[in-house]
């Protein structure tokens, strides 16, 4: 049997399913596979709040995975697309793609590729739109960063949730009215205010070998004060941890990131299908939550 055929045979008895909680573990050992970070924890998270599917060899073997992200009516982003090495080149990939595009329709959707995924997505319809930079460290050298006059850091309210959602919102152009709520249940949250109000945010969470910070979002200036404010405070306080941040390429951080002693880990392209987010001027997404929800 030439190996076209074989291939065409493998793909034929591969079963796809919805992702279900109990899928879990078997992803993670997947993603394993790959070096992807991921504990067991971060995979329930993002099932928990989206979407996605499964692919199965004929002996019930987990061995591919996606999911997607709905965000209102409109916009959705999309990510966690595996394949097991060994069933790479039979177009489980593609087939896990045409589901979750089925699954959301006419949204907006978003990813973020490594450069081996991209022929695949832009052969899908996706366009790129931007970077992401992935930075990470355990040792810090924190600068002092000054705020403008009548701003502060303050500890996040019970009271807050709703205003940070409206922030989180306007800056991913994504409707966080779900995923914001379901990040505040695992996060710990430090927020800046001026004159009471509160204008921006960053949270914190256990991730992978140590803990990310994201998102983070804050007003937009010629220096980047507040969010460099919202992300040492964390470093600040976690000094020796591993952590990890993506970051837009347009918020200018990388620099500065490195700088602190969180050095580049590569980069992944950010791509849109069916028209691009809203931007909001007021308010800018200087970390992302993660390269999967965005």
């Amino acid at each position: 049997m030439s190996g076209r055929n074989e291939s065409e045979v493998a793909s034929r008895a591969i079963v796809y399913r919805p992702f279900s909680l109990e899928d879990a573990a078997a992803a993670r050992a997947l993603s394993s596979e790959l070096s992807w970070p991921h504990r067991l924890e971060d995979w329930q998270f993002v099932a928990q709040v989206g979407k996605g599917f499964v692919a199965q060899d004929g002996g019930g073997t987990l061995v591919g995975t996606g999911l997607c992200w709905k965000y209102g009516p409109d916009r959705a982003s999309l990510g966690m697309l595996i394949v097991s090495p060994q069933h790479q080149g039979q177009g489980i990939g593609r087939k896990l793609m045409e589901l979750l595009m089925e699954e959301l329709g006419e949204r907006t959707v978003i990813l973020h590729a490594t450069t081996e995924g991209q022929p695949l997505y832009k052969k899908l319809g996706f366009e790129a739109i931007g970077t992401i930079h992935q930075h990470q460290g355990t040792a810090f050298q924190l600068p002092l960063v000054s705020l403008p006059q009548g701003e502060r850091l303050r500890p996040l309210g019970s009271n807050d949730t709703a205003r940070l959602i409206d922030l989180a919102s306007r800056a991913s152009g994504l409707d966080r009215g779900t995923l914001l709520p379901a990040l505040l249940e695992v996060s710990e949250g430090i927020a800046l205010a001026r004159d009471g109000d509160l204008i921006g945010f960053a949270l914190f969470r256990r991730f992978g070998p140590g803990f990310a910070i994201g998102p983070v979002v804050a007003p937009e200036s010629d220096d980047s004060c507040r969010a460099k404010a919202l992300i040492s405070y964390w470093l600040a306080l976690n000094a020796g941890a591993f952590v990890r941040i993506d970051t837009p390429h347009e918020c200018r951080l990388s620099e500065w990131l490195e700088g602190l002693g969180l050095a580049s880990a590569g980069t992944v392209v950010k791509m849109a299908r069916n028209g691009t987010l809203p931007a909001d001027a007021s308010v800018r997404q200087f970390g992302i939550v993660n390269q999967a929800v965005c």
